[in-house]
């Protein structure tokens, strides 16, 4: 994705061997074992168990390193904040939420003040409507 240019269409993170490869080979895993249990045994239940074990352990990676990112943006956002935002909203920088900031994050320095204040004013909580609020996106190429 670095060659091309980021903004709300594409910004989405998707990893093929992750989200095409490993997803689809668990899932085709776990329905094969809980097929296998048509005919009860203990080999049967425990390859089925173990394969439920898998999906979880693979959804809790994602959602692992997403929180992990959330941390380290709200951390950079409140760092950025304190450059940027006027004298008014500086007081204000700890009642944004993780969402905020994570809608936050792709504003262009210019436009995060009056976005900051928007968001604040109007009480924009979720991420998805304040990144569709962004003008001069600002890309993260780096994510997990």
């Amino acid at each position: 994705m670095a060659d091309q240019k980021q903004n709300f269409d594409n910004h989405a993170r998707f990893v093929p061997i992750y989200h095409y490869v490993a997803a689809p080979i668990l899932l085709v895993n776990l329905g094969w074992a809980v097929w296998q249990l048509r005919a009860p045994s203990f080999p049967a239940l425990l390859d089925a168990l173990v394969a439920a074990a898998l999906i979880i352990l693979f959804l809790c990676a994602r959602v692992f390193a997403l929180k992990a990112q959330d941390r380290v943006i709200r951390l950079e956002m409140r760092q950025r904040m304190r450059e940027l935002l006027p004298e008014d909203l500086q007081g204000r920088i700890n009642e944004f939420t993780p969402q905020q900031m994570v809608g936050l994050r792709f504003a262009g320095d210019a436009e995060l003040p009056d976005l900051a204040r928007k968001v604040l004013d109007e009480n924009i909580t979720a991420a998805t409507p304040i990144k569709k609020l962004v003008t001069d996106w600002q890309g993260d190429y780096y994510r997990v």
